[in-house]
């Protein structure tokens, strides 16, 4: 019966950043819960299962157990209410979905665990989808943080997320155009399916553009440059990677021109 869940930050695919905090919460899960997605997504699941088999002695008994993901909405086309009444009825059915299983795990399947891509401090759901449950089964339950796109990003084009003194601040592709202005500082744009930063060339041509897709993986792509000159390659080799994967993930960081 089911009497902890561990909410575990396992980086960006290399098993080679995780923490130790984290390889000692992974030897800890009886059994974890991941999200089925459908076959385009399945390398999803692979890392998932990578991740495990490196920080998990072979000798520990577990289970990975997809669970399938309830359909989401087309973002896209909905405005700001829809955007977030769609979200919440996902999670609303994402915890129907994992509360059946918990509800029938075994009698020695005593901890839970659900991996979480980066770290949970950013635009993840696994906390508001545990919480809810919480209110459903008693349990305990603990996150554990991990490595995050927007430091690894940073680490790979060699730079601060921030000039000396001035802000950094994060948001969604979604909301990019309508808030940017050169007094955010550095911007850390994430969960952007479209290449919002396209709407801001007129605006901000100036701008300097550090891409980077799959991070912490051996499919890593990292393209920088300023905005109005590299726009379009990174957009031609996000379409092309995603074709060929069935899926991408990605991140940026924009900077105002050095004074």
């Amino acid at each position: 019966m089911i009497d902890r869940i561990r909410v575990i930050g396992i980086g960006m695919g290399d098993p080679q950043l995780l923490t130790g905090q984290a390889v000692e919460a992974l030897r800890s899960v009886d059994v974890f819960l991941v999200a089925d997605k459908g076959e385009r997504a399945a390398d999803l699941v692979r890392a998932r299962q990578a991740v495990c088999d490196f920080a998990i002695p072979a000798g520990r008994r577990y289970r990975l157990l997809e669970v399938a993901d309830p359909r989401r909405g087309p973002d896209a086309e909905r405005d700001a209410t829809a955007y977030g009444s769609g979200v919440r009825d996902w999670h609303a059915a994402r915890v129907d979905a994992y509360a059946e299983v918990l509800v029938g795990l075994g009698p020695d399947e005593t901890t839970a665990g659900f991996l979480v891509w980066g770290d949970p401090a950013f635009y993840d759901s696994t906390l508001r989808v545990v919480d809810a449950l919480a209110e459903r089964i008693p349990f305990s339950h603990d996150v554990i943080p991990g490595i995050s796109a927007p430091q690894l990003l940073a680490a790979r084009h060699r730079v601060p997320l921030n000039r000396i003194g001035a802000p950094v601040h994060v948001t969604t592709g979604r909301r990019l155009v309508d808030e940017y202005h050169p007094g955010l500082g550095d911007v850390v744009v994430m969960l952007d399916g479209h290449l919002a930063c396209r709407g801001l060339v007129d605006r901000h041509p100036d701008l300097e553009l550090l891409w980077g897709a799959y991070l912490g993986t051996p499919d890593e792509l990292l393209l920088r440059g300023r905005l109005a000159d590299v726009v379009d390659e990174v957009s031609t080799v996000r379409a092309a990677a995603r074709e060929r994967h069935g899926w991408v993930m990605d991140t940026y960081l924009l900077r105002p021109p050095a004074s």
